[in-house]
């Protein structure tokens, strides 16, 4: 069996007491000081995440952006420079290969964030559907580390170590060669929490310095260094998705509730005339947040039940640490997902009783 990778921040976590786990191939910290503590840092000062697993490929040449918008289902034609957004992957039955984050750098040039859990296959994806197209893609995963501080005083820390003014990046937009604590960065702002924060793209060499130096400089504000634990809840309540949960090769961007990133008045992309067809037929499915009435934690792939039959199954479930409530999100039966339905969880042999909410947990904290 193959040992599992490791990031160029692994001594670090070890010396954090971080308790490490196999993730996705990668020796990762599920957590240090607890789940909970870290999920609250994030949520009131800020907390630092190794997060060099994730995948990047670099898109270049005459026919990336036709490439580019062929390939997802957003409308990237909107980017600026070094604006970024969010979209979707899918194969021509309208599942989904991946999400991910475009970065535009310009029209001949694109950087896309992907799953670590998926880069492989992503890859080969990409190549393949690239073969009528004038570009260059390079798989530059294993070159990149890359780190993200995320929380409302994710700001105030990183502005302590470079003289670039952070404030003037925007929401879903990127710097380049921004000097970090004296290592050269790519800082975007972006995050998988909900809150304001950055992350942070930089050679392995200077990952350490980098992570340490944020750290010290966080210590007055509280921050923490925090786990794959916290990154889950952190981007559970709100409502951000995780392949192999809310979405898969199975499940369709409409069917997650991500409708919004699917443009079908562009032209021609992969899965376009799947998902047309989806939506015009309507919905057999859903994504909905719900609460447990019974006390339980709903885990992923518990059965939902409702009328005596299975109508779904759960996608994530916690007790949520900002809420103190034991809530989920499931993908059930189109004629279960309103507000106020009852819906019973199948937590081992017991039916556990819950209600439909709105899948919006709580408020985003991004700075627009």
């Amino acid at each position: 069996m193959t040992e599992p990778r490791k990031t160029s921040l692994f001594d670090v976590h070890k010396n954090h007491g971080g308790k490490i786990i196999d993730f996705s191939g990668w020796s990762l910290p599920v957590e240090y000081d607890g789940i909970s503590a870290e999920h609250e840092a994030v949520r009131t000062a800020a907390g630092l995440f190794d997060v060099s697993h994730m995948g990047e490929v670099e898109v270049s040449g005459k026919n990336a952006f036709e490439f580019v918008q062929y390939l997802v289902t957003n409308d990237i034609s909107v980017l600026e420079d070094n604006q970024i957004i969010y979209t979707f992957m899918c194969y021509p039955h309208g599942g989904i290969v991946d999400d991910l984050l475009v970065y535009r750098f310009n029209k001949d040039h694109y950087y896309l964030v992907i799953n670590a859990s998926n880069v492989d296959k992503d890859y080969q994806w990409m190549l393949e559907n690239a073969k009528e197209f004038e570009v260059e893609l390079k798989n530059v995963s294993d070159e990149v580390s890359e780190m993200a501080l995320q929380g409302p005083k994710a700001e105030e820390i990183l502005q302590k170590l470079t003289g670039t003014n952070l404030s003037e990046i925007k929401f879903f937009y990127c710097k380049r060669d921004v000097n970090v604590a004296g290592a050269n960065c790519m800082i975007s702002r972006t995050g998988y929490t909900g809150e304001d924060g950055f992350e942070i793209y930089l050679n392995h060499r200077d990952a350490v310095k980098v992570w340490d130096a944020i750290i010290e400089a966080g210590k007055e504000y509280g921050i923490k260094p925090a786990g794959l634990g916290a990154r889950d809840t952190l981007r559970f309540e709100a409502t951000l998705p995780l392949y192999g949960n809310e979405i898969n090769e199975d499940i369709t961007p409409l069917e997650a509730g991500f409708g919004m990133f699917v443009k079908l008045n562009k032209d021609n992309f992969i899965g376009k005339e799947a998902l047309a067809k989806q939506k015009e037929e309507g919905l057999k499915r859903k994504i909905v947040g719900f609460e447990m009435i019974d006390k339980g934690i709903p885990r992923h792939g518990y059965p939902v039940v409702a009328d005596g039959k299975e109508i779904g199954f759960v996608t994530t479930g916690y007790l949520s640490p900002t809420l103190n409530k034991y809530i989920g999100l499931a993908l059930v039966e189109t004629a279960y997902t309103e507000l106020g339905t009852q819906l019973e969880i199948q937590v081992r042999k017991r039916l556990m009783k819950a209600n439909v909410i709105s899948k919006r947990f709580l408020q985003k904290n991004y700075k627009k």
